[in-house]
This record gives structure tokens, sequence and C-alpha cells, in this order.
């Protein structure tokens, strides 16, 4: 069982521009992992890569960021779904350590993954 991804928020500022140092090294986590496929790529004014996946939009960028302080939420319609699916893709974490968290006035069903190239991700589903 797959699950689908609904939308993309950056923790800082843009979910089009988040740093990585070596593109090229990151994107095989995106493509074989997370289910990401690129999109696009550009070499100005810096090495970067769009990646799509299910109706939403990523980019990655050699912009000279530090990608241990971004990252983003992905809203999934079943965080255990994406764990699982996650995980059969070869994502090498154990478990899911899944929590609730609260944003405004939702409570979302959460885990996070850290990428190879330090980004970290939160993948949350809305709870009823």
């Amino acid at each position: 069982m797959t699950a689908v991804f609904k939308t993309a928020a950056p923790y800082l500022e843009d979910e089009m521009n988040l740093p990585v140092k070596d593109l090229e090294a990151a994107i095989p986590f995106y493509e074989t992992v997370m289910g990401f496929l690129v999109v696009s790529r550009h070499d100005a004014p810096h090495k970067s890569a769009v990646l799509g996946r299910d109706g939403i939009q990523i980019g990655l960028a050699e912009n000279g960021g530090d990608p241990g302080q971004e990252g983003c939420f992905f809203e999934v319609d079943n965080a255990e779904a994406a764990f699982a699916e996650l995980k059969s893709n070869g994502l090498k974490q154990e478990e899911a350590n899944f929590r609730i968290d609260q944003h405004g006035a939702a409570s979302y069903k959460v885990f996070f993954v850290i990428a190879p190239d330090r980004l970290c991700y939160c993948l949350g589903e809305e709870q009823g």
C-alpha cells in the first residue's frame, strides 16, 4: 500500500529551494526511498532539481544553505502506510516513533525522516 502525499510545506521559507551540498548524491534517496521523480534540472543560478510526487513538488538546490536546518512537512493520507512504503523502499529507520502533534486547530499523527543529505522531513496525517 502506498500513501498519497497531499501537500508540502517548508519549515523555513521555500520548499522549492531546499539546500543540499551535492545534488547528484542527494537525488537517489528521493527517487528510491521517497518515491519522487525528477521533473526538471537546472544549472543556473546554481545546480538544482525539481522533484514531484502525487501532484506536489519540492526543489533541491546547491545554494549554500545548511540542510541540517531545513526540510518540509508532508501531509499524507495515511501516516502508517507512508512509513511502511518508505521502509519497503529501503528507508534505514527501524521505528516510525509516531506521535500526535498539534498545529493550530488540527492534530496530526506524525513521524520524522532525516535524509542522507541531512534535510529533515515530517510526514503527518490529519486526525479527525
